[in-house]
């Protein structure tokens, strides 16, 4: 009996209705190759910002699939944070040219409060103090008033700054933490963690780590990406975060723009050996 060999290019992402059409389809004999393709839940097109008319990225390119991780490697100053503000709405950053998508819906310039409502959660690297507002109010108001503060505080070890005004006197550990459990109330879709594992000694990075891994591995997200999980885009420069999650793709920032991509490990591998100039030479071979 004859061989043939069908390709079945699906629009969405759902791998048991994928898998139900071709048993409908098919023989016994036949074999089937299937190719989903997985929308992203995170797309960022050709994005160029300003800042008071000095460019500060330029033409990038970057997607999060869902139920992925994506991290971002780059030098200090390359325009990692300016990136992850900007997705965010953040800042006096100026979208000169490009889009952001966020599950299809382009957010480039949407208020912050709407892309936080859509499922977008920002840890940055230096929160400000918040005098006069404990941690308390903040996790009632980030979760809407459907967490109880004590309970989600207690799974993550804070129940003790509760009380505390945020930030006002934490050491670097506990600013991360407090950001994590400020997440974790929030509970997006998209986490974009900017460098969590900075600024903290060698006990705080492991507890910080594991509880990025455990947000991130955590929970499904809610609507029509229900069966793909939570997502996330991860900024660091050192790559200690790559020993607490599984990191699916990774990108090189130089000066605002991407230089390189692919296998997060292995471009951590060649950053430790040969440093961002090696990318910095190859982004400047490829423009000429």
């Amino acid at each position: 009996m004859r061989e043939q060999l069908f390709r079945v290019s699906l629009i969405h992402s759902n791998q048991k209705q994928a898998v139900s059409f071709l048993k409908e389809t098919g023989e016994a004999s036949i074999t089937m190759i299937c190719f989903f393709r997985r929308e992203s839940m995170l797309e960022i097109k050709d994005l160029t910002v300003e800042v008071g008319g000095r460019r500060v990225l330029n033409n990038v390119n970057l997607s999060v699939l869902p139920g992925s991780t994506s991290v971002l490697f780059g030098p200090n100053g390359s325009g990692k944070s300016t990136l992850l503000s900007t997705i965010m709405g953040l800042g006096n950053y100026k979208v000169v040219k490009g889009q952001i998508l966020f599950n299809d819906v382009d957010i480039t310039h949407m208020p912050i409060n709407e892309r936080a409502r859509l499922g977008i959660g920002l840890m940055s690297q230096r929160p400000p103090n918040l005098s006069g507002v404990n941690l308390y109010d903040i996790i009632k108001v980030s979760s809407r008033g459907k967490v109880d503060p004590k309970k989600l505080a207690s799974k993550l070890n804070m129940e003790n700054f509760l009380s505390r005004d945020v930030n006002v006197g934490f050491s670097g550990g506990e600013i991360k933490r407090s950001e994590l459990l400020q997440l974790a109330a929030q509970d997006p879709c998209l986490f974009m963690l900017d460098e969590p594992e900075s600024g903290v000694d060698l006990e705080s990075v492991e507890r910080v780590g594991t509880m990025v891994h455990d947000l991130i591995s955590g929970g499904r997200c809610a609507g029509k990406r229900e069966e793909s999980g939570k997502s996330a885009l991860v900024i660091t420069h050192t790559g200690q975060i790559l020993d607490y999650i599984e990191a699916d793709r990774g990108y090189v920032l130089c000066d605002g723009t991407i230089t390189c991509t692919g296998n997060p490990r292995e471009l951590l591998k060649d950053i430790r050996t040969k440093g961002y100039e090696e990318c910095i030479k190859c982004r400047l071979i490829e423009m000429n």
